[in-house]
């Protein structure tokens, strides 16, 4: 079986009427427009990625976080984070759970609350 020759079939690559020619010049304008306008599209999110890594400083404040904390002496830590310029540590002490709220630059105890079971 020899491959069949397609060549010489089907219709000949006759030249556009002007109104087709136009419309295809068209979609190519608007195909190139789109393909501009997507490449800056990439260019700004890159530049603006670029910017944000080059541009970060930690904040000092921050930083500073107290060396010791005084939680109690039997006090077990379970989790500690630092939440709106206040430091949270949540504890066992024996049976009962408490959550002590701390100045992170000073380490002075601001509040405490006990949780309970009924």
């Amino acid at each position: 079986m020899s491959q069949p020759d397609f060549r010489d079939e089907g219709p000949e690559d006759a030249p556009l009427d002007p109104a087709t020619e136009r419309v295809q010049a068209k979609l190519k304008r608007l195909l190139l427009g789109s393909s501009l306008i997507m490449f800056a599209g990439f260019i700004a999110v890159f530049a603006a990625i670029l910017y944000k890594i080059n541009t970060y400083e930690a904040d000092p404040s921050e930083a500073a976080i107290v060396e010791t904390l005084n939680v109690g002496a039997d006090a077990e830590v379970l989790q500690a984070t630092i939440s709106e310029g206040i430091m949270l540590v949540l504890v066992r002490e024996g049976t009962a759970t408490a959550l002590l709220r701390f100045d992170p630059q000073g380490g002075k105890l601001l509040g405490r609350t006990v949780f309970v079971g009924r």
